[in-house]
């Protein structure tokens, strides 16, 4: 696949590069010139210098024949509008832009634009090592309405089948992670000791979830 990528700093440069070494042609677009350096000499891709949502700078970095386009330079609005462009113009199926302002990256989401919102992604993973594992979403929906999280589950869950655990929780086990590798489960997979459980769940109910996961199952009476 042909992938062009505005924006040539950190993560531009790794993206590129990543790509390549995976067999994919790609296209950097960078207003600065010196930036190409990022890329080092190893780099067989082409390197453009103009604005990433200009149709004559797109067109050299050979977007007509693109399956995929990134933006990822260090501009908010420059991002989207290139990532627009590149979508309703030039008709490129893959499209994503990396946003900083979370707020914009839902609003992005919403008009069918996937987005990166940088700043709300690190404070999560930041709030993931600094509190109890459940606390913040591994994902959400960008209606907010729905997420993915890893729940603390009593011990007195072990042994217990996935579907009674999910019938009285209320939620969809989306996978475990079983010493150290990760597995779906079917209704019939019995838990463990030390499985990590990540659940799919309604994002209005995380409370009641987690007090549910720790008060363990009720007996049939």
């Amino acid at each position: 696949m042909h992938i062009v990528i505005m924006g040539c700093g950190r993560v531009g440069a790794a993206l590129a590069q990543t790509l390549e070494e995976r067999g994919h042609s790609v296209a950097v677009i960078d207003q600065d010139p010196t930036a190409f350096r990022r890329l080092g000499s190893r780099f067989a891709g082409r390197r453009v210098t103009g604005l990433g949502f200009d149709r004559g700078t797109l067109t050299e970095a050979g977007v007509e024949e693109a399956g995929a386009f990134a933006a990822v330079s260090s501009g908010d609005n420059s991002n989207i509008i290139a990532a627009r462009v590149a979508r309703e113009v030039f008709g490129v199926e893959n499209v994503t832009a990396r946003i900083y302002d979370p707020r914009r990256a839902e609003v992005y989401e919403r008009f069918g634009i996937p987005t990166v919102a940088t700043v709300r992604w690190t404070a999560d993973q930041m709030l993931r090592r600094l509190l109890p594992s459940g606390a913040e979403p591994l994902w959400r929906d960008p209606s907010g309405g729905v997420q993915l999280s890893e729940v603390h589950v009593a011990n007195s869950w072990v042994g217990h089948r996935v579907s009674e655990f999910q019938e009285q929780t209320g939620v969809r086990v989306a996978f475990l992670t079983r010493l150290g590798e990760a597995m779906l489960p079917t209704a019939s997979t019995v838990l463990q000791e030390g499985d990590l459980v990540h659940v799919m769940m309604y994002s209005n109910r995380v409370a009641e979830v987690e007090a549910v996961c720790l008060r363990g199952p009720e007996e049939p009476a």
